[in-house]
């Protein structure tokens, strides 16, 4: 039986020290720049941090949300998160567990003491509760639970999971921020109406976590407000303010002149290198990889012109270009926090020779393409790998699909020949990249391709407890996908959080997406 004891049981244990370009976007005005003032004192206790857009649904079982999972994640709370910063899996209300030796029997040991923001008791039994509700009622993210065939409460500080299959993922699932999470049994009873709480859960709550959600305003702004009885660490802010601000540009302005605290993302890459004196900008590595999915039919079958354009998109020769210090060439077909590679991927870099390659195929059109929802994470990418190609007299264009035209790819022929998108996994194990872009019938392959020998490695794969074997084969079919002409992985992209300067311990990890600032660990420097 293999035991694991939690390095970290609350969320801010290891952090909570209070004693201690985009086109066209003009230079912040001078009205704003005299606005700015020093950094608030560490007497505010409220914190501002804008959204670019509504929360579709706060329900944390039936909801792909991205941009609000900070609110989320400060309200619900699973079993197990990751530590901040890292993809290390540590025990959050569950403070330790075992694993059976055949993968198949999880116990976990639960935290004692902590209540829902309704007052009712937390234990084993509400967290079957809520694991039930996901798993049984076709809710968006059920299949988190798809493998889990059985719950069990020996007693009110234990619960105990068995799985259909062994599933080494399973520890990333519950740790993903779409994970389960568990709300409390007496408000889905009390709200259950005819949709087990669906239409109640979207805009409300009832969580263990240490922020309560005290206003939901859609389209205007959500406020959430400290929990003072929360089992854990308490928060440094009693409230957070989250105002919808869709333009980027507004939400400098405002940064600039005090009156919001953070710009979360999509900060003109061109910009992080002279921001404004009083913000700084905070980096880490992050599960967004920018690559291209190549659509079955293209020139790029031919061989000789595919070894052609991957000479001239190599981002070696763009990246700085693109996202400044903020990203480096990828390695594989996996984030390099996810996976580092022992033989990376090669681009070509004899450009005489593509540039005869290309004249010796005769006349070559490409058309590149992006949604229209990912013009900043690589619009200037795509601007930049056009003019490479033309360099090799290959006739590029580029094509912006309408909001959510990349799912609408497959099988048009007027479809973009390379299809550049950012990806970012629900989790951080190389399962959950592989079966999500790349194998048989995956939901993000966008182009339907397939490439059954790589496939098989991957299902080999997912079933490895051993983490160098494991990653060993993974890296051999992303090597497979890659040779294939199927997929081009193109560059590990950071996340990047402009923030007032004195703003610390932002709580940013790896696999969230973009601008997640953990609410539960900020605060101010003293």
């Amino acid at each position: 039986m293999q035991k694991y004891a939690s390095p970290a049981i609350t969320r801010t244990s290891a952090l909570h020290r209070l004693g201690l370009a985009t086109k066209g976007f003009g230079a912040i005005s001078l009205v704003a720049a005299m606005l700015l003032t020093a950094a608030p004192v560490a007497a505010q206790e409220t914190l501002r941090v804008p959204y670019f857009s509504d929360i579709g649904s706060f329900d944390p079982d039936n909801a792909f949300e991205v941009g609000a999972l900070s609110a989320i994640n400060n309200v619900y709370e699973g079993l197990v998160e990751y530590a901040p910063g890292t993809t290390k899996v540590v025990g959050l209300l569950a403070k330790s567990w075992e694993v059976s030796p055949d993968g198949l029997t999880y116990t976990f040991h639960l935290v004692t003491g902590a209540t829902f923001h309704d007052g009712t008791a937390f234990n084993a039994d509400a967290v079957i509760n809520s694991f039930k509700r996901r798993r049984d009622n076709d809710l968006i993210l059920s299949y988190f639970l798809a493998n889990v065939t059985d719950m069990q409460a020996p007693d009110e500080a234990t619960l105990v999971l068995t799985m259909g299959h062994p599933q080494p993922s399973f520890l990333d699932a519950l740790s993903s921020p779409w994970g389960p999470k568990v709300i409390s049994p007496a408000a889905l009873a009390e709200h259950a109406g005819d949709d087990v709480g669906k239409t109640w859960l979207n805009e409300h709550a009832v969580g263990t976590g240490p922020f309560k959600l005290a206003e939901f305003k859609r389209g205007e702004e959500y406020t959430l407000e400290r929990n003072d009885a929360y089992w854990g660490e308490k928060p440094f802010f009693s409230e957070i303010q989250i105002p919808v601000i869709p333009d980027v540009g507004q939400q400098i302005l405002q940064l600039q002149a005090n009156e919001i605290d953070a710009v979360p993302n999509n900060y003109p890459w061109a910009q992080l290198t002279s921001l404004p004196a009083g913000v700084k900008a905070t980096a880490i590595p992050s599960m967004a990889l920018v690559e291209a999915f190549v659509k079955p039919g293209s020139p790029l079958d031919n061989p000789e012109i595919r070894e052609a354009v991957l000479t001239a998109i190599n981002p070696a020769l763009w990246v700085k270009d693109a996202f400044g210090d903020y990203a480096t060439p990828a390695k594989s077909l996996y984030q390099v926090t996810m996976l580092d590679p022992k033989t990376p991927v090669v681009f070509p870099t004899d450009m005489d020779a593509a540039k005869a390659a290309i004249t010796a195929a005769g006349p070559v059109k490409l058309v590149l393409g992006y949604a229209t929802e990912e013009t900043t994470n690589v619009g200037r990418a795509v601007d930049l790998m056009v003019a490479q190609l033309a360099q090799i007299g290959v006739d590029a264009t580029v094509n912006v699909l309408p909001q959510g035209g990349a799912y609408a790819v497959k099988g048009d022929p007027a479809a973009p020949d390379l299809l550049i998108s950012r990806s970012s996994p629900d989790a951080a194990h190389p399962e959950n990249q592989a079966t999500v872009f790349y194998t048989k019938g995956a939901p993000i392959n966008f182009f339907g391709v397939e490439l059954p020998e790589a496939d098989a490695i991957v299902a080999e794969a997912g079933l490895l407890t051993d983490i160098e074997k494991r990653n060993a084969l993974y890296e051999k079919a992303g090597q497979m996908y890659f040779d294939a002409g199927l997929f081009i992985p193109l560059v590990d992209v950071q996340d990047v959080v402009v923030a007032a300067d004195g703003l610390v311990d932002l709580g940013l990890r790896p696999v969230f997406p973009p601008g997640n600032i953990d609410f539960a660990t900020v605060h101010w420097a003293k």
